[in-house]
């Protein structure tokens, strides 16, 4: 059997190569000795197929166990690829929220770290984001991965963008409302809040970037609310589902004429998923379409039997990245959503109306502040 060609798994994010030559690829790179990770070489040996001769095809991705619990005890060089010599350029190690367990923590290279950063810049600018203008993010920094890639789409997107940042602690938070400490996570938003009215008050701020509750949290105060009309062109919010009413009001009533979009991103896809498609109404629910179709594609399934539920039913998220930093099969996500139909060229499924799963991996899900 001859070699695949590695060099699709390169192509910019605009350009399309046949999805299943692209599957190979990433099999191949990813379970040869020279190239594949130490995690997975080791795990191929208990896999009841051959990943090289039998994974032809996405839809054959699913005969891939969910490995994402295996992460909570691996090294994180173990993660890294063969393929990526003694010296890989890792930008961080990003570790997920530990929502349901210890966390886990990825490596984050170069590689896919510049490619979320030019998907992440295109999509901006196609939103009308101005060139000239600062961001705030108010995102988890320290292992999180949110804050980085903000910097990282920042320092790409135009002439002397500052990127401000307000630190977020989720897994305290989440630890204060399991706890029924209601008042602390009051309390705490509070904070947040208090820190982005210190630099929306005084600083030229464009783009704000910022989770579902603590944006609702900024619409109680009327002063901020007239500040981002005046000043804030583009509002990204992500982190936390947001239900359809508060996004319609967001857009025609709180917010009018600021550009609200949603991203849809998992640590375990490295900050990928997906992003609001344009051109939605203010009735439309909001869809998302995957970001880096091909390098991450998403599923909406049955949780019991994993087969892709149909137009417009409920299922729960599933996401896979291939890209030569990393592979995660079969990811079970923490999400329900509805299933829509992909635009053209998307590999994989759209989907809309996300809203978390009450119980995940047994444990209680809480979403907190992120």
């Amino acid at each position: 059997m001859s070699a695949p060609d590695l060099s699709v798994l390169d192509l910019a994010a605009g350009e399309r190569p046949d999805p299943d030559e692209f599957v190979r690829a990433a099999m191949h790179w990813h379970f040869s000795p020279q190239t594949g990770s130490p995690f997975w070489l080791q795990r191929a040996a208990s896999l009841d197929f051959d990943p090289r001769a039998d994974v032809r095809t996405f839809d054959d991705l699913s005969l891939f166990p969910n490995v994402t619990d295996e992460l909570r005890d691996v090294k994180t060089q173990d993660l890294i690829p063969l393929g990526f010599g003694p010296r890989p350029d890792v930008v961080s190690v990003i570790e997920s929220g530990g929502t349901t367990g210890p966390p886990k923590r990825l490596p984050m290279l170069r590689e896919f770290a510049d490619r979320l950063a030019d998907s992440e810049v295109a999509y901006m600018k196609a939103a009308g984001v101005p060139q000239r203008g600062n961001w705030l993010s108010l995102f988890p920094s320290g292992p999180h991965g949110a804050f980085d890639g903000a910097r990282r789409a920042a320092q790409r997107f135009g002439d002397g963008v500052l990127l401000y940042g307000i630190d977020i602690d989720p897994r305290w938070v989440k630890k204060q409302v399991a706890a029924g400490n209601s008042q602390v996570v009051d309390d705490y938003t509070e904070h947040i809040v208090d820190q982005a009215a210190f630099v929306l008050e005084s600083q030229d701020v464009v783009s704000l970037r910022v989770t579902a509750p603590v944006l609702a949290r900024i619409a109680r105060r009327e002063h901020l609310v007239e500040i981002i009309r005046e000043k804030v062109r583009y509002v990204g919010w992500g982190g936390a589902s947001m239900d359809a009413d508060s996004r319609y009001l967001y857009r025609t009533d709180i917010f009018p004429g600021v550009e609200l979009r949603g991203a849809y991103g998992t640590t375990m896809a490295l900050g990928a998923g997906g992003r609001e498609r344009a051109g939605l109404g203010h009735d439309d629910p909001c869809i998302f379409d995957a970001n880096l179709s091909l390098w991450v594609t998403i599923r909406v399934v049955d949780p019991s039997t994993k087969r892709t539920v149909a137009v417009g039913e409920r299922g729960q998220v599933v996401v896979s990245h291939l890209s030569r930093s990393f592979l995660l099969p079969n990811n079970d996500e923490r999400d329900t959503a509805l299933r829509v139909e992909a635009p053209v060229g998307q590999v994989g499924d759209s989907f809309a109306d996300v809203a978390p799963l009450q119980q995940f991996g047994g444990a209680q899900v809480v979403e907190g502040v992120y």
